[in-house]
């Protein structure tokens, strides 16, 4: 019996109480997560980049 109720009351709150965003909040929402994804993307990118070349200049150095 108590599954049954926690069902109807989880029910009752994703209906009646979650304030779900409009769908331009969501798109909005949506661009920001993929140009922030993107920016990271690039950033991670470049730093591993330079990495790769640092590297190859240091294993390039004969003593």
């Amino acid at each position: 019996m108590k599954l049954f109720k926690d069902i109807k009351e989880s029910y009752t709150e994703l209906v009646y109480k979650v304030s779900w965003p409009t769908q331009k909040q969501l798109v909005n929402s949506s661009v920001l997560v993929l140009i922030a994804s993107i920016i990271l993307a690039v950033f991670i990118w470049a730093v591993d980049k330079i990495f790769s070349l640092l590297m190859e200049l240091v294993y390039s150095i004969n003593f």
